[in-house]
């Protein structure tokens, strides 16, 4: 088979984060060679990033089995399926006023470093199909988790009058097809959790018709529980794309369940990476080195720990393509 990827980062790859992210994505493999699981958490703009394009094929071919991520990423992925053609490249964003700045917003656009998503195209194409859904939803006295109302609009087809780009590119599409389990934390405070808390002011909405964090939670310890046992399935790795809640939710239940819960038998993650340009300093959880999670009970001594402190729209290709030719 070739290998191209594999072939170049293992002869030039050689030190320093080079090498970490070498060391990484070997690990990485074994976990899937030993029959271990991943867990994939997205922080960032990943999604504005366009990390679909490979992200999508690391669903469909089993390289990731649950993923957590921050409601923007959740969205995202689907706004750039939708409206991809209006958005707008600013190469030479550092350069940019305050009026430069305000001059984008009267026209629509919401920047993210050096890529603005169209208001009217992304978020209202969106927003006209999946409140019809949340309302039905109620109307039936059912309640979802957000990334399910999401996965309801996907394979509704509804949208498919606004693809611009190939389907295949989502990650979120490829994940409804799978209905991979997503953890959603803090979902609030994307643009679409807005919006849902908007009708909610208005009497259109009961909040409780979205099922809750403290829900995915749970979501996720059950999960976590049938799927580390092993006797049966073998452990669950965690590979962390950024830091922030996308990260420090999920990677928690192990400690809620062995310390909380009296699950004493619970194992540690089987794996731990991270990759992020946040530096250790005085509190920080994005920029603590991987040591410091075994003193929270989230990590064993032995725990195979990788930091790689880089670009991750730069590393992350580069670790699932070469898990891609595996």
């Amino acid at each position: 088979m070739n290998k191209p990827i594999t072939n170049f980062i293992e002869k030039y790859f050689l030190h320093f984060n080079a090498a970490a992210l070498v060391d990484a994505a070997k690990g990485y493999e074994e976990q899937l060679n030993k029959g271990n699981k991943m867990l994939v958490s997205l922080a960032g703009a990943m999604s504005t990033a366009e990390l679909g394009k490979i992200f999508a094929e690391m669903i469909r071919k089993d390289k990731v089995q649950i993923i957590s991520c921050t409601g923007a990423n959740l969205e995202e992925d689907v706004m750039n399926l939708v409206a991809h053609s209006h958005y707008k490249r600013v190469p030479n964003y550092r350069d940019l006023t305050p009026q430069d700045e305000w001059g984008l917003l009267e026209k629509g656009l919401n920047r993210v470093t050096d890529t603005c998503i169209p208001e009217e195209e992304a978020f209202r194409r969106i927003q006209e199909h999946i409140v019809k859904i949340w309302k039905e939803a109620e109307a039936n006295g059912e309640r979802y988790l957000p990334h399910e109302y999401m996965y309801k609009l996907l394979l509704s087809g509804v949208l498919e009058q606004y693809y611009e780009i190939d389907i295949k590119d989502s990650w979120m599409y490829a994940a409804a097809e799978k209905n991979l389990p997503i953890i959603c934390p803090g979902w609030e405070d994307s643009t679409m959790g807005n919006i849902f808390a908007s009708y909610v002011l208005k009497g259109e909405l009961q909040a409780a018709t979205m099922k809750s964090g403290i829900e995915y939670m749970t979501f996720l310890a059950d999960w976590y529980t049938e799927n580390a046992n092993p006797e049966s399935s073998g452990g669950i790795g965690f590979f962390q794309i950024g830091g922030g809640i996308a990260g420090d939710f999920p990677i928690c239940v192990v400690p809620m369940l062995y310390q909380d819960m009296e699950k004493t038998d619970t194992p540690f993650w089987s794996y731990f990476c991270q990759i992020s340009d946040s530096t250790t300093s005085y509190g920080s959880y994005s920029g603590a080195v991987p040591n410091e999670k075994i003193t929270w009970g989230k990590l064993d001594i032995d725990t195979p720990k990788f930091i790689i402190e880089s670009d991750a729209t730069i590393v992350a290709p580069l670790i699932f393509a070469y898990l891609l030719e595996m």
